[in-house]
């Protein structure tokens, strides 16, 4: 049964037909370069896009841009929390005081972050399309695994600079193939106190007026040096104008915008209210778990952000599918689509009824999305020693196999990436860990129920409590050595372990890869088919004039520094520090930064901190450099707004909002609070 409408909008919705303006997260190699220039009245061409590309960086599941000829990077404070946590201690809290080296020689390795550019883009759609040929479940799977895994190898070898990846566009429409520059030395160059970008909150996030100065620097090293890079966005200190042209090039998570309302309504039904459920519970435990001291509200004050975040992404995500208005949208759309291909029929009769073949499998999704999403894609519920002893002990089970017979994730051109992540120095507090196994297991048991088999096989005769508490004290995978050992010496060295960690996911692992097996074979088989038939009714309706969905790979999206309008009220399209100064209360969360506050007579008032922009962005866009039609960066993109949450399903011109911070902030605060005069020299800036 759907939920009742809590939420009317009384806009224009647009859904992926031919793009509307300002609407789409587009590849580089398929950018409407003479609609942008057409909305904007600006005139960008190939090497601008050439130019834009080679400056944005992925860095892990978020976004930068190169910003100097010596490897500096701009991105979000909270991108960068992760290494500023790594680098702390209770003692020596970085988080609190914000890192602020007074030069390059202070700049302190990121453990595990890698920073990644797209150097180039070639079409392996055929090759795909060949592999999978005339199969269906869990062998069309293996052979889709077996070619991405050989095209990636043939690109990249063993190259660790490195980095192929097949990437599924349009939902299996085309395989394009992107090669990126690795960068494994990243160090952080200075970050502010985490309150300075965090101003407001849980309760500020996804919103606007946004007062956040959310910024902060990495390099990319190589060979101890840091690399040279030419071709950097150049810093604009000036103040943005509203409506001002603007461009965001950066690596968006994922969106469903492609998905049939039968798909849909699932999302809305069954799994969105699953994760809702259990991000709720865990925020809680976490919570609680920070509250019974400072060393614990100082270990788990990263994964409560991140838990936050996320939990409220979903709520704006689920205010949006009981939008009557949305929705009827969306209908009409696919309405309009399948109309067009009944009317044709060589496409209906080469595509079949994709919408009919997806809403039968929505019942196997039902059935089967429960166990697959708790015990493989939240397995271990956050912990790092889990997520570690999973790498190990899978990594062992699959390197002796062929490259072509792997899990896609421990394909040689990828083995660089999880040894990346499994060997860095990273500080480890087991006592947080246990609160997340124990959530997890205890969430497995209640979502699965007891009488589920699965569940003998995961808890034996103990309680979540007792095994998180036993895997916990008892594990060794925190010392980095321990971790190289048990890598380098495979599965011999793995299966002869006493690590109780290690032992537990040697035992589990009948139930967890059966798990995943079974739903791959069963629904995300027949679901890519499907999927491809409806891609191929798009391009023979609206030809090329198509984005894709987001894939967590370089997108660029285009718009205009704005407000909006909405239920009479009126929100301007830019905040300044007066602003921050007068929305501060000096009550958590409402208290600014202090290093910020002692600036507070040397910052002009009036100077923009935040703006608002229409450009089409989803979570993995933080990060993303703000550009203007001069190949200048401006700012970077660090939010949205809740209702822009429904961006994952559809743009809406009049509501989806970006949020940006600005240079001109960024160069105020390192001026006047931060002392970065190198960083303002390197910058250009006098």
């Amino acid at each position: 049964m759907r939920l009742s409408r809590l939420l009317l909008a009384s806009s224009l919705i647009l859904f992926p037909t031919a793009a509307g303006a300002e609407e789409g997260m587009w590849t580089f190699d398929n950018f409407p370069i003479a609609a942008a220039n057409r909305d904007l009245g600006v005139s960008i061409d190939q090497k601008w896009l050439d130019r834009v590309r080679l400056a944005s960086v992925r860095l892990g599941s978020a976004s930068g841009g190169l910003v100097s000829a010596e490897g500096l990077i701009l991105t979000n404070e909270h991108v960068a929390s992760r290494c500023v946590e790594d680098l702390s201690k209770p003692e020596r809290n970085y988080v609190q005081t914000g890192f602020t080296p007074q030069s390059r020689a202070e700049e302190r390795l990121c453990p595990g972050m890698v920073a990644e550019i797209l150097t180039d883009i070639s079409d392996v759609t055929a090759r795909m399309h060949a592999a999978g040929a005339g199969l269906g479940g869990e062998a069309f799977i293996k052979a889709r695994d077996a070619e991405a895994a050989k095209i990636e190898t043939e690109a990249c070898g063993s190259d660790k600079t490195r980095r192929c990846q097949v990437v599924t566009l349009y939902r299996g429409g085309q395989f394009k193939l992107y090669t990126y520059r690795r960068y494994a030395d990243v160090r952080l160059a200075f970050a502010p106190e985490h309150r300075a970008s965090a101003f407001g909150g849980d309760l500020d996030n996804f919103s606007f007026p946004r007062f956040a100065v959310d910024a902060a620097f990495v390099r990319i090293y190589e060979n101890d040096r840091p690399v040279r890079t030419p071709g950097f966005l150049r810093w604009n200190p000036a103040p943005p104008q509203e409506n001002q042209p603007v461009f965001l090039s950066g690596s968006p998570g994922a969106t469903q915008r492609l998905l049939t309302q039968a798909q849909l309504g699932t999302v809305q039904d069954v799994t969105l209210p699953l994760e809702q459920l259990i991000n709720s519970e865990l925020r809680g435990r976490l919570l609680r778990f920070s509250h019974e001291n400072e060393r614990n509200a100082f270990i788990a004050g990263q994964a409560i952000s991140s838990i936050e975040n996320v939990y409220k992404r979903g709520f704006g995500r689920q205010q949006s599918l009981i939008d009557e208005r949305f929705m009827a949208g969306r209908a009409q759309t696919e309405a309009n689509l399948r109309q067009r291909v009944q009317a044709d029929p060589a496409l209906r009769q080469s595509i079949g009824d994709p919408w009919t073949d997806l809403a039968k499998l929505q019942e196997e999704i039902v059935r089967l999305y429960p166990g697959y999403y708790m015990l493989e894609v939240r397995a271990g519920g956050g912990s790092q020693l889990y997520n570690w002893a999973k790498d190990l002990v899978r990594g062992a089970q699959e390197r002796p196999k062929a490259n072509a017979d792997r899990l896609p994730e421990y394909g040689d051109a990828r083995l660089a990436q999880v040894e990346n992540g499994l060997l860095a120095a990273r500080p480890t507090y087991p006592e947080l860990d246990e609160v997340q196994l124990a959530w997890w297991l205890s969430k497995v048991r209640e979502i699965l129920t007891v009488d589920d088999p699965r569940i003998a096989q995961l808890l034996g005769k103990e309680s979540p409590e007792q095994l998180a508490d036993r895997l916990t004290r008892g594990t060794k995978l925190g010392d980095p050595a321990l971790r190289r050992t048990l890598w380098e010496g495979g599965l011999t060295a793995v299966q002869a372990s006493n690590d109780p960690l290690i032992q537990f996911l040697l035992k589990i692992q009948d139930v967890t890869r059966s798990t995943r097996t079974d739903y791959e074979g069963k629904v995300q088989a027949p679901t890519d088919r499907a999927s491809e038939a409806l891609a191929k009714a798009r391009f023979a309706v609206f030809g090329t004039s198509l984005y894709p969905d987001a894939t967590g790979t370089l997108r660029l999206t285009y718009g205009r520094l704005r407000g909006w309008t909405r239920l009479g009220r009126t929100v301007p399209y830019a905040t300044t520090f007066g602003g921050l100064w007068q929305r501060a209360t000096g009550a958590e969360p409402f208290d600014v930064a202090p290093r910020l506050l002692a600036a507070k007579d040397k910052i002009t008032a009036s100077t923009i901190l935040n703006v608002a922009a229409s450009t089409d962005t989803i979570g993995g866009s933080s990060g993303s450099p703000a550009v203007n039609a001069k190949g200048e960066i401006i700012g970077a993109n660090f939010d949205s707004t809740v209702l822009t949450q429904r961006n994952a399903y559809g743009y809406d011109p009049e509501l989806n909002r970006s949020v940006l911070v600005t240079t001109s902030a960024v160069t105020a605060a390192l001026r006047h609070a931060y002392g970065q005069s190198h960083l303002l020299r390197e910058l250009g800036v006098r």
